[in-house]
């Protein structure tokens, strides 16, 4: 069994800084990608961050338009944890975020930690 616990969710006041961690329960590398996504109120989940884990990766990253130039995922491969960075937060910004791992046709989802962003 799989587990991804999230944490680092807060309330923050616009403009400023959060970094997500997402520590899971077995070697990153035996994962082909980890990431996080979000979920605002009333609206569908949006995928916004990805990075490459397998052992032979890169560490390659993705992101979506919303959020690119001011957050950044990275990952440590001895603590088995993925973050997410965010930077100049904005009120548009807040949502549940969820991390995942995905390895071949398994996607395996944590519980998300909430983030609140204030005008």
């Amino acid at each position: 069994q799989v587990q991804l616990v999230e944490s680092g969710g807060a309330l923050v006041q616009a403009g400023g800084s959060l970094r997500l961690s997402c520590a899971v329960s077995r070697s990153i590398f035996s994962f082909n990608a980890m990431g996080w996504s979000r979920q605002a109120p009333g609206k569908q989940r949006e995928l916004i961050a990805t990075i490459t884990t397998g052992a032979s990766a890169g560490g390659s990253t993705d992101y979506s338009n919303f959020v690119k130039g001011r957050f950044t995922i990275s990952r440590d491969n001895a603590e088995n944890t993925v973050y997410l960075q965010m930077n100049s937060l904005k009120p548009e910004d807040t949502a549940k975020y969820y991390c995942y791992a995905r390895v071949r046709q398994e996607t395996y989802w944590g519980q998300g930690t909430p983030v609140t962003v204030s005008s």
